[in-house]
C-alpha cells in the first residue's frame, strides 16, 4: 500500500507553488549631465522602452551630489522580452556567472561595453559605456505581499535560494559558474 502511494506520490506534478520565475530584467546606469543623456539613449537602444530619470533624495557634499539631481536611469522588463534580452546579455560576459553575483531571489552582473553583445553596433552618439543587470526571481503567491488590500507578509520558503537560482541559470541558459 506504502509504495503504491508514494508512486502516485511521483506521478503527481511538483507543488505549483514552489515553481518560479523570472520576475523581471533591470537595467540601470549611473551618471550625471552629459554623460546621463547618453545613458539614456543607451538603454532605449537595448530595451526599446523609455528609461525612467532617477534623481538623488539627499546631498553628500564629497560627490557633489545635491538634492533632487538628476543621477542615474534605469529600465524594467518583464516577460519573454526579458528572457531573450537575458541571453543576449549572457553572451556578452561569455555565460559565466561567478558565485558572488547571486544572492537570495536575485542576481546581477555588469556588461563593460554594450558592443560586445551579440548584435549591438557601435554609436557614435553614445560612445563607449557599460551598464548593470539585475534578474529577480519569484514564486506564485508574491502579490500577497505587494498588494494593497489585506497585504500579508510572506514566509521564509517564498523566498528562492541562491542555490535554486544557480541551478536554474545552469539548466536553462547553460551559465557557467565560478
Amino acid at each position: 500500500m506504502r509504495l503504491l502511494l508514494q508512486n502516485k506520490m511521483a506521478d503527481k506534478k511538483m507543488n505549483t507553488m514552489r515553481e518560479f520565475k523570472i520576475d523581471k530584467l533591470v537595467l540601470s546606469c549611473g551618471g550625471v549631465k552629459d554623460v546621463l543623456e547618453k545613458e539614456v539613449k543607451l538603454l532605449k537602444k537595448l530595451s526599446k522602452k523609455n528609461p525612467s530619470i532617477r534623481k538623488s533624495m539627499k546631498r553628500i557634499p564629497g560627490f557633489g551630489v545635491r538634492p533632487q539631481l538628476e543621477v542615474g536611469c534605469m529600465v524594467t522588463l518583464r516577460g519573454e522580452e526579458a528572457v531573450t534580452l537575458l541571453k543576449r546579455f549572457l553572451a556578452a560576459i561569455d555565460n559565466q556567472l561567478r558565485k558572488k553575483q547571486f544572492a537570495d531571489n536575485h542576481f546581477s552582473f555588469g556588461v563593460k561595453e554594450y558592443i560586445e553583445i551579440p548584435g549591438e553596433e557601435y554609436d557614435r552618439e553614445i560612445g563607449m559605456m557599460g551598464f548593470n543587470v539585475a534578474v529577480s526571481f519569484s514564486r506564485k503567491g508574491k502579490r500577497v505581499s505587494i498588494r494593497k488590500i489585506k497585504q500579508k507578509s510572506l514566509p521564509k520558503k517564498q523566498i528562492v535560494t541562491k542555490d535554486e537560482i544557480i541551478k536554474f541559470m545552469v539548466e536553462e541558459f547553460g551559465t557557467k559558474i565560478k
